[in-house]
């Protein structure tokens, strides 16, 4: 799931630090990377889930250079988005990952769907900051996206309390950090090793 790179748009919360047009950089640069591990792992079909829509010169440059399939978010908010399209999906498994892990590599996809084909009903790389960045569901689960406080610190705990009173089996395979916060930005320097890189995006 990404959002277009649009100044404004995406990466709202790092704005204060980069800049409308820095944060949207940082967003391209981001979903670039995690689409390049996704194709990279060889599972299978990759689908770039895109908002506000599939036209944005971005995501056309991305089919192109990754041979993806691109296909429209729908849905009012974040929970509803992810319902649809592990509805859309069907019966099949599927992985739905965002695009703000820079930590994110293959041997975590890897791990995920053996995960799913060992009898788990879902799957998780959870956040440092209390969510998660990937998710994984055999079948559709549309629960667990219902009544959800998105965006907070209880995000994995109240999905862990869904999925128990639904008395479905999960694995949490990784717990990583994403770039969500300004204080986060530190991390992402580090690892890039070039600050200037993204304080004069």
């Amino acid at each position: 799931m990404a959002k277009a790179p649009i100044a404004g748009y995406a990466k709202t919360r790092l704005i204060p630090m980069l800049g409308p047009a820095g944060s949207a950089r940082l967003h391209r640069q981001l979903t670039l990377r995690t689409l390049a591990t996704a194709s990279a792992a060889g599972l299978g079909p990759v689908t770039l889930w895109c908002a506000p829509d599939a036209r944005h010169r971005f995501f056309c440059a991305a089919q192109k250079k990754f041979a993806l399939a691109l296909r429209a978010q729908t849905g009012k908010g974040l929970g509803e988005r992810m319902a649809q399209i592990f509805d859309s999906c069907g019966a099949a498994p599927l992985l739905l990952v965002g695009t703000d892990c820079p930590l994110l590599e293959s041997a975590h996809l890897h791990a995920a769907a053996r995960a799913l084909r060992e009898g788990n009903d879902a799957v998780f790389v959870t956040t440092e900051d209390g969510g998660y960045f990937l998710i994984g569901l055999r079948k559709p689960v549309p629960e667990l996206f219902s009544d959800i406080d998105w965006s907070t610190e209880q995000v994995m705990v109240q999905t862990r309390q869904r999925l128990s009173a639904l008395g479905l089996i999960w694995l949490e395979v990784a717990t990583l950090w994403d770039i969500d916060r300004p204080e986060d930005l530190s991390r992402w320097q580090l690892l890039q090793g070039n600050q200037s890189d993204i304080r004069h995006c």
